[in-house]
């Protein structure tokens, strides 16, 4: 004797909020429909960019979308924006390394490949790059801060640093 299929469970609705509530939960309900349309199951890839690939890498790209085979939710493709072709051959020798961190962040074998475009980045997206490291002293300078007699190589470091910066202005 077989029995009848179950009914599908009916989702609970939403429960009301009272107070405060972090912006990230409501703003996965609003964001899903436009990243989706991108391959984009949470819009996590491209918030996280930056500490996902890193800032430099950050600074000259952008994920586009990703493209996944019929039917699966891996080895997929993703799209990258390349501010210049230059950074686009920088970024096919970093391919291994850039889809091991994607994948590690996604925790499964999400992209098997980069394919790159070259563009103009939207200025929102730019970020700026790290700030190069000041000069060192000069050699009067430093005699005059006389950093030889500070054991703690770590604050004998940040005293220079201070030094470099103070000269410098």
């Amino acid at each position: 004797m077989t029995q009848p299929p179950k009914p599908a469970p009916v989702p609970a609705p939403p429960r009301p909020t009272y107070g405060l509530v972090a912006v990230a939960v409501p703003s996965g309900r609003v964001t899903r429909p436009v990243f989706g349309r991108h391959g984009f199951a949470e819009g996590a890839l491209v918030t996280d960019w930056p500490a996902i690939v890193g800032a430099a890498i950050a600074h000259h790209t952008l994920p586009v979308r990703i493209r996944f085979p019929a039917k699966e939710r891996t080895d997929g493709t993703l799209i990258v924006k390349v501010a210049s072709g230059a950074f686009a051959l920088e970024m096919q020798h970093l391919e291994p390394l850039i889809l091991e961190k994607i994948n590690g962040y996604f925790g499964w074998n999400a992209v098997a490949r980069l394919r790159l475009i070259q563009g103009p980045l939207p200025e929102t997206t730019r970020r700026k790059p790290p700030a190069p490291e000041p000069p060192p002293l000069p050699p009067d300078s430093q005699a005059a801060i006389n950093l030889a007699r500070v054991e703690d190589p770590d604050l004998r470091e940040a005293l220079a640093r201070l030094g470099r910066r103070i000269a410098k202005s």
